[in-house]
């Protein structure tokens, strides 16, 4: 077995190859991987030698450690190598790329990159994305580790198996993981926003289409409005329509208001004509208005039901709705004419009505109120919500705190 034990790319890169009376044959400049199981493998040592390089087969290496690299093949045995794009090639095409490292919900780069013995095949285990896999590639790995553990600071290794890597092609630009999907679902939206943020365009897009529906509607909605029109325009209609549909509906016409008309009309076409219809509604605003800010999702009952009859409706009226602080209290004609904490609801007796409980005193917008008079308002009274209403008094929808917080102090990371 020509490799014995495991070590690291970074020890073997610039070391001279030897053939079998000594003599250098060249210097190791990469290394041609194929795939293989249970692992990849080393298929075989690209070496340069007088700015030419020469590819030498796995099998005719006889040698391979830290210390000696050897060849049962002399000079003129060799054959010439030209770079190419169908090789996939260890240094060109793995070391210092980008990987989703999803424990760390980051993105992270290859430092270096571990090989094993593995019957008589050189396989690749893992990759080090730690600070380790940098000082080892300076030369100055040992002396960094004791200088740390003098200051009680122990250097760890980060590692991540070969094993959740996908199938790796050649000149890519960033690896990917196989990760679960369960995984990727217990990760904050936030941070699988960050991390889609971390990649190319092409590459978050990708990426989120792998997610669940879900979990890829979220994720969407902590991105930049750049970004997500980024990311929808590189999908089909139909998966972008499934994403979108997932949406609170003012998410959605954030969405779909800032891409092309025709690309967002050709998704609305996908979409339910019930989710559609009140998604198109939204749009009909300015966005820098309370119409712009608002959500079309509300629980609304009319003044004349039981507490108990609230209670069991709100049960199953929650179940699609993203934002619940109070019931409203409608008219037979949709006109707002109060409101009920949840907090109040729970404490009423069961057979007290909505309009004996209902908070009459309300604080309310029009669509066209400008979004920094509606932050005013918010603020002012401490409001969690605003309702919205029509000259006529008919309830539109709410602006959330959240919403206009998202508008007016928008986050780095939202808005980079």
């Amino acid at each position: 077995m020509p490799l014995f034990g495991e070590l690291f790319l970074s020890e073997t890169l610039k070391e001279p190859v030897l053939d079998p009376k000594g003599e250098e044959l060249g210097r190791l400049k990469d290394m041609i991987v194929v795939k293989a199981e249970p692992l990849p493998k080393v298929d075989a040592l690209i070496i340069e030698h007088k700015n030419n390089l020469f590819r030498i087969p796995w099998q005719d290496i006889s040698l391979f450690n830290k210390r000696i690299i050897a060849a049962r093949v002399y000079t003129n045995d060799i054959t010439p190598y030209e770079l190419n794009t169908d090789d996939l090639l260890i240094v060109r095409d793995v070391l210092d790329k980008q990987i989703v490292d999803v424990n760390g919900a980051k993105v992270v780069r290859v430092n270096d990159i571990k090989l094993e013995g593995y019957e008589y095949n050189a396989v690749l285990i893992a990759v080090d994305v730690g600070v380790r896999g940098i000082l080892r590639r300076l030369g100055i790995e040992r002396r960094g580790d004791d200088l740390l553990r003098r200051i009680k600071m122990p250097l760890p290794y980060n590692f991540i198996s070969w094993n959740y890597i996908q199938p790796l092609q050649p000149k890519l630009s960033s690896i990917s993981l196989t990760v679960p999907r369960q995984m990727l679902s217990e990760l904050h939206p936030a941070d699988i926003a960050d991390i889609i943020n971390s990649v190319s365009h092409h590459e978050g897009a990708a990426f989120l289409k792998n997610l669940d529906l879900d979990v890829a509607a979220e994720a969407l909605s902590e991105l930049s409005p750049e970004t997500q029109v980024e990311m929808i325009k590189g999908m089909d209609a139909e998966k972008a329509s499934d994403i979108i549909e997932m949406m609170p509906p003012d998410d959605a016409a954030d969405v779909l208001g800032d891409l092309p008309a025709e690309k967002a009309m050709e998704i609305l076409e996908h979409i339910e004509k019930e989710d559609a219809e009140d998604i198109q509604e939204l749009l009909g605003h300015e966005e820098d208005t309370a119409g712009g800010l608002m959500t079309n999702e509300f629980i609304a009952y009319t003044s004349d039901i039981t507490v108990s009859e609230a209670i069991e409706r709100f049960r199953k009226d929650t179940e699609e709705i993203e934002t619940i602080y109070y019931i409203y209290v409608l008219d037979n004609n949709e006109k707002l004419i109060g409101v009920v904490s949840l907090r109040e609801l729970l404490m009423s007796g069961p057979e007290s009505r909505l309009e004996e409980i209902m908070e009459t005193k309300l604080k309310t917008v029009a669509p066209e109120t400008d979004e920094d008079v509606v932050a005013r308002i918010i603020s002012k009274y401490n409001l969690v919500t605003l309702p919205v209403v029509d000259s006529e008094g008919v309830m539109l929808g709410i602006v959330t705190v959240d919403d206009i917080l998202d508008r007016i102090l928008p986050t780095v990371s939202k808005r980079k």
